[in-house]
């Protein structure tokens, strides 16, 4: 007993000790929790788990999972997530337009029960390899990221349906996917994809979209595509396929519901196996080079909601029997060859859209036109149509842009042709069109741009024209209106181009016009207007151009508040009756490019500050000026300017009346004697010029026998500019040859480009004939005029030496500065600046001159800043003129460029196009942003573009910004750094034009605008 209760009395004791130790191990335990909370709930289930793996393999700087909370239970409340209702497994994640980065987050593979997987529109930027693990989805969608490397590891995905990877960075060729025998959709457009389309697409049956459009595919369209029967969507436009015929067997695909063809090398005439596409909805063969007729068969293409044909070589007239297609709401088959008229039956359809503008149509335009019901888009101009457009235009129809220019139609405008209130667009240019505009026009709100130039049309514009409050262009040049410009053009806010010149508009200029802060042009010269300019005008802050030459004008100009005009380049007021002083104002004119005053009643002296102005052209001529001219004058190159003004005297023969009839004979001759010895001083000196410098001499006559060309007034001669050439004056080096800095007796500098007979050629598309860098820069720059356009003054072609002969620009080239020791002076308002002047140049390039030039080798050692650190390019000698009609593109046999520089797509295709001076832009941009070069050690086989996508991701913004740049200029920096950007995009199609870059950049800094006007149709 005694041993039992002993042992009884130990047990406790132990238990007591293991209680005590288990107590302090689960304290220690929660003491550790409290220190280290777990990272996820104990209770959230294991696909939330795997999620929040996943989110934390990416960024997401907006912060768009905040609702992924580790607290829950289940993620089917997610953002983005998508559970099974009984399981609560995740079956489906969408997470478009999160703004999330970083590496495909492979934690989602391993949800068992994910079925469709959606991160578009994102910044995963890995490759593909690990999407393979997803071997149980059925739907993936990674478009609009920035995945790159080549299409692979996707054969593992057996049963997936859906595949998306468009708009990304994806190269090498299409291979791996025939394995994906269930894939019903399959999309790849935008991405850099090269190589042939591979045969083995046609394995996938169930196949029913194939989008390839927008890569480097070559090859031709494979005729095995045909086989994809249940193929309803076959889109492969903006590819570099090899010219050849569109296959055939593509009218085998009955299934067919859209074709899209567009710029894809297709000669020779459509197949007239494309007729048993009876299903078709869109037909897309725009921009090839397809010959023929357009098939009779067309018109059993009842299904079809849009046909574009344009920018082909059909030839012949419109089918007949287009009544039957009861579906069509878009016909474009504009800049081809067609002939004939207009069938009835075209214009009874239920059309959205006729396009038919650039053929050779003619006849007259059917009345059936007006009872379209739908019709809100007719382009019909550029043809040879005449008549009277139908009286009941626009009653029955939405019409919202008419464009029937340099037709041959005659009569009225339409009363009603806005009775439906949504019309934006009126382009009559260029016809017969007479009467008045009518009054209902007045009352059309919507109205954006008018445009009847050329025209027959008469009297008074209606008092609502004038006050119009969202037009922007109102151009009335070349008709026979009169009557006034109405005080109500106050109500016109948004107009910005006010074109009336070349009419009989009679009275004041309204003190209103002052109110138009928008407007960029106002020309109203030729016509009768009379009375004083109005003061108000130089609030104008945003006026560019302002031509009232012709007119009565009269009284002084009242410009003391000149400082608001500070965008005006062209100012023309001649052949007015103008008086007083010329204002001095005027020389504060930052870019006052075009100054002309003549044939007025301007008295007093030429005001000296004139000379701050830099002017190419400069008319003070026929006034009562009086005084010397002031000294940047007072050469031959402005003689001219300054004739009919008997006051002004200076020492340019011929400009003044130095001497009168009545002058005492002795002085005459004193003059005879003077000229005698004259003489004889200067015989002796041609013998000693000949004796003493042989060579100077041979020098002279041989470019006395070369061809010396001027673009522009000179003030010096080409003889002088070729004997001061010598080595110590050399202040570049190039393959062509090297430049000088000459200065001329004048004190004038000028940069001498010296290139010989061994100069880089320029080789022509075809491959065959060349030009050197000579002529090409002569033919580019010979015939432009702008102020981001290096200025050529003139050139000499002396068979063994080539000169060409370029305003001086002091601080040298954006590149010399970014890397030199002069880079201090570059902060961020001047790299701004130098970034808006060199697009401008571009734009206008692209965008203005007739035909587009396009550039070729744009980097910064082509941008030249001048002392003011106004930027202009330069260095046209691979500049090509993109001369075909209608053609976008044109392929060379050489790269022309610099390393660096190139476009990608360039290096595969050779294709002449603005997109790669865009690129080439975009890399100027980068270098302005970050102040490195485009090449580096650093970046190892990549460049500056790679080295800046790459350092965003892993290292964001302030590591790639020039350190050196002001912090407080960040979030502007950023957004230019983003315009660089899209202009360094992979896809070409994507890349922004010159003029949206200037829009872009001018949003975000503070440079000065200057708006060029396009006057072409659209």
């Amino acid at each position: 007993m005694q041993i039992q209760r002993k042992n009884r009395n130990k047990r406790p004791l132990r238990t007591q000790h293991i209680s005590i130790f288990g107590r302090m191990f689960v304290f220690f335990l929660f003491f550790l929790f409290l220190l280290s909370p777990p990272r996820f709930s104990l209770s959230l289930t294991q696909d939330g788990l795997f999620l929040l793996e996943a989110r934390s393999s990416i960024s997401d700087p907006q912060n768009s999972l905040s609702s992924w909370n580790p607290a829950a239970s289940t993620p089917c409340q997610w953002r983005g997530v998508t559970c099974n209702n009984h399981s609560a497994a995740v079956i489906a994640i969408d997470l478009s337009y999160s703004f999330l980065s970083g590496p495909f987050p492979a934690a989602l593979c391993r949800l068992p029960s994910l079925s469709s997987l959606n991160l578009s529109y994102n910044l995963i930027n890995s490759t593909l390899s690990a999407v393979s693990l997803c071997r149980s989805l059925l739907h993936l969608d990674l478009s609009q990221n920035a995945l790159v490397g080549p299409i692979d590891s996707l054969a593992a995905l057996t049963s997936l349906l859906h595949l998306d990877l468009s708009q990304n960075a994806l190269v090498g060729p299409i291979d791996s996917l025939a394995a994906l025998t269930s894939l019903r959709y399959l999309d790849l457009s935008g991405n850099n994809l090269s190589g042939e389309i591979p045969e083995t697409l046609a394995a996938l049956p169930h196949l029913e979209t194939l989008n390839l459009v927008s890569n480097l595919l070559t090859g031709t369209i494979p005729a095995s595509l045909g086989n994809l029967t249940s193929l309803k969507r076959l889109q492969l436009a903006y590819n570099l396929f090899k010219p050849g015929p569109m296959p055939s067997e593509l009218g085998k695909l009955g299934n067919l519901e859209t074709l899209f063809l567009a710029l894809c090398n297709l000669q020779g005439p459509i197949p007239d196996t494309f007729s048993n596409l009876v299903n078709l909805t869109s037909l897309d063969l725009s921009q090839n080079s397809i010959t023929g007729n357009i098939p009779q068969w067309f018109t059993r293409l009842t299904r079809v909601t849009q046909i574009e044909l344009y920018q082909n070589s059909l030839s012949g007239e419109l089918p007949r029997g287009m009544s039957k297609m009861t579906s069509l709401k878009l016909f474009d088959a504009s800049r081809n060859e067609l002939t004939g008229t207009i069938p009835t039956e075209l214009c009874e359809l239920p059309l959205q859209s006729l396009n038919l503008f650039e053929n050779k149509l003619e006849g007259f335009l059917p009345g059936a036109i007006a009872r379209s019901p739908n019709l809100s888009e007719l382009k019909l101009f550029s043809n040879r149509l005449i008549g009277t457009l139908p009286s009941d235009l626009g009653s029955n129809s939405p019409l919202n842009h008419i464009d029937v220019s340099y037709n041959r139609f005659y009569g009225e405008i339409p009363a009603n042709i806005c009775r439906r209130g949504q019309l934006e667009q009126l382009i009559l240019i260029y016809n017969s069109f007479s009467g008045e505009i009518p009054e209902s026009l007045g009352k059309c709100k919507s109205l954006m741009r008018v445009r009847l130039r050329n025209n027959n049309l008469s009297g008074s514009v209606p008092e609502g024209v004038w006050s119009l409050p969202r037009l922007h262009l109102l151009e009335l040049l070349e008709n026979h209106f009169s009557g006034h410009i109405s005080k109500a053009i106050s109500g016109s806010s948004s107009l910005s181009n006010l074109l009336l010149s070349n009419n009989r508009f009679s009275g004041s200029i309204p003190g209103e016009i002052g109110l138009l802060d928008n407007l960029v042009e106002f020309a109203a010269s030729n016509n009768n207007l009379s009375g004083q300019i109005p003061g108000s005008m130089v609030k104008l802050k945003q006026l560019v151009n302002l031509d009232l030459s012709s007119n009565n004008l009269s009284g002084d100009l009242n410009f003391g508040g000149i400082g608001y005009l500070s965008k005006v380049t062209d100012l023309n007021l001649s052949h007015n009756r103008l008086d007083g002083n010329v204002p001095s104002e005027l020389g504060s004119f930052p870019v006052l490019n075009y100054l002309d005053l003549s044939w007025n009643n301007f008295s007093g002296e030429i005001p000296l500050q004139l000379q701050n102005l830099r002017l190419s052209e400069l008319n003070l001529s026929y006034n009562q000026l009086s005084g010397d001219i002031p000294p940047l004058y007072a050469n031959a190159k402005y003689k001219t300017s300054f004739i009919g003004n008997p006051g002004l005297c200076s020492h340019l023969p011929g400009l003044c009346n130095s001497y009168s009839r009545n002058k005492n004979w002795r002085h005459t001759w004193i003059l005879w004697s003077i000229f005698v010895l004259a003489g004889v001083v200067f015989i002796i000196g041609v013998a000693w010029f000949y004796l003493r410098y042989r060579k100077v001499k041979k020098l002279k006559k041989r470019l006395c026998t070369s061809s010396w060309k001027s673009f522009h007034k000179l003030q010096f001669s080409g003889l002088e500019v070729a004997k001061l050439l010598n080595e110590a004056n050399v202040i570049g080096k190039g393959a062509s040859g090297k430049v000088y800095k000459v200065v001329l007796s004048n004190g004038e500098v000028v940069a001498v480009k010296k290139m010989s007979v061994g100069a880089p050629k320029k080789v022509d598309e075809n491959g065959g004939s060349r030009k050197d860098e000579f002529d090409a820069e002569v033919e580019a720059l010979g015939r432009i005029r702008h102020k981001n356009i290096v200025r050529l003054w003139c050139c000499c072609n002396s068979g063994n030496d080539k000169l060409l002969v370029f305003e001086y620009m002091p601080n040298g080239s954006l590149g010399d500065l970014l890397q030199g020791s002069k880079k201090s002076l570059l902060d961020w308002p001047k790299r701004c600046k130098i970034a808006v002047d060199a697009a401008e140049g571009l734009s206008y390039l692209h965008h203005d001159c007739v035909p587009p030039i396009v550039h070729r080798d744009v980097k910064s050692n082509n941008i030249l800043v001048d002392e003011d650190f106004a930027a202009k390019v330069a260095d046209f000698g691979v500049a090509k003129m993109v001369t075909k009609a209608g053609q976008g593109t044109e392929s060379m046999s050489v790269i022309a460029g610099s390393y660096g520089y190139i476009a990608p797509e360039y290096a595969y295709t050779l294709r002449v196009t603005e997109k790669c001076d865009i690129y080439s832009f975009g890399v100027v941009i980068l270098e302005l942003v970050t102040g490195r070069p485009p090449i580096d050690t650093e970046y190892g086989e990549n460049g500056l573009v790679k080295w800046v996508s790459s350092a965003l991701e892993h290292e964001g913004v302030d590591h790639v910004v020039d350190p050196t740049l002001d912090y407080r200029f960040r979030e502007e920096i950023s957004k230019v750094l983003s315009v660089g950007l899209q202009c360094t995009s992979s896809n070409p199609i994507t890349r922004p034009t010159m003029r949206k870059v200037v829009k872009m950049l001018r949003e975000v800094t503070a440079v000065p605008k200057r708006t060029s006007v396009n006057d072409g149709n659209e």
